[in-house]
């Protein structure tokens, strides 16, 4: 059955929403939607307080493991973090309160190219029960090609069955982000959500494009109930209008 998984977003140590695919290294052209005047331990308590789990913390760039730390320590076990997750502190924000660690670009070299070395160093320094593979999907004429570096890169990793097959032995779940469609409250990229369901044999969570109940519901439909999902920009407590975060509390507990 899909479940509603919380989410925070941190960018220079504040919780805020944006445009994922207006994010780059140069800073400029960046489109945020909503930035919190509540600190990230906040949002935390509230998550424990509601009795959601899975949810994930992302560090979007530097400055903001202090703030990762704080919603951590206020809801021990109870959150993912990702962002600049590598062998050398994975085991840091595990000991900080993180239930798994969520690795992303540190799989690729800097060319793109997928290492089997590096995600097996992932494996020895989090364990795969705690390791949460991010993929974030771009839609290409193959399908979908796994992006890096802020989703500016593309890389040789094609997102097929055996893809997934293979990863899913090194790690508890998979995080997927629908690139294209995330932060624009646009719906879903249902193709994506339809394949993910029909390949999954571990815990998914997807996040891009939904905009209110009915899309998680619809999320349950098209992926068999085997997929969670995760709003964004959309959510009331992110300034947005088409979900209201008391009505996600309530799906999980149908």
């Amino acid at each position: 059955m899909t479940r509603f998984r919380p989410c925070i977003d941190l960018h220079d140590g504040q919780v805020k929403q944006i445009v994922g695919s207006s994010l780059s290294d140069s800073g400029g052209g960046l489109k945020t939607n909503f930035v919190s005047d509540r600190d990230p331990a906040w949002f935390a308590q509230k998550y424990c307080e509601d009795g959601l789990t899975g949810g994930h913390v992302i560090l979007l760039g530097p400055g903001n493991e202090a703030a990762a730390k704080s919603a951590l320590s206020a809801y021990p076990q109870g959150l993912q973090v990702g962002g600049g997750i590598r062998p050398c502190n994975a085991a840091e924000y595990l000991e900080a309160g993180a239930s798994h660690v969520i690795v992303t670009s540190y799989l690729f070299e800097t060319d793109g190219t997928f290492s089997e070395t590096r995600l097996q160093k992932m494996v020895a320094a989090a364990g795969k029960e705690r390791l949460v593979i991010d993929l974030s999907c771009k839609a290409t004429a193959e399908g979908w090609t796994v992006a890096m570096n802020r989703w500016q890169t593309l890389t040789d990793l094609q997102v097929t069955p055996e893809t997934l097959r293979h990863l899913a032995d090194c790690c508890a779940e998979f995080l997927i982000h629908a690139v294209d469609v995330e932060g624009k409250c646009e719906g879903m990229d249902e193709a994506l959500v339809g394949f993910l369901g029909e390949h999954s044999s571990i815990p998914m969570t997807y996040a891009g494009g939904i905009r209110h109940l009915d899309d998680l519901r619809r999320l349950d439909q098209l992926s068999h109930g085997r997929v969670d999902g995760t709003i964004g920009s959309a959510l009331d407590m992110f300034g947005g209008t088409g979900a209201r975060y008391d009505d996600c509390v309530a799906f999980n507990r149908r």
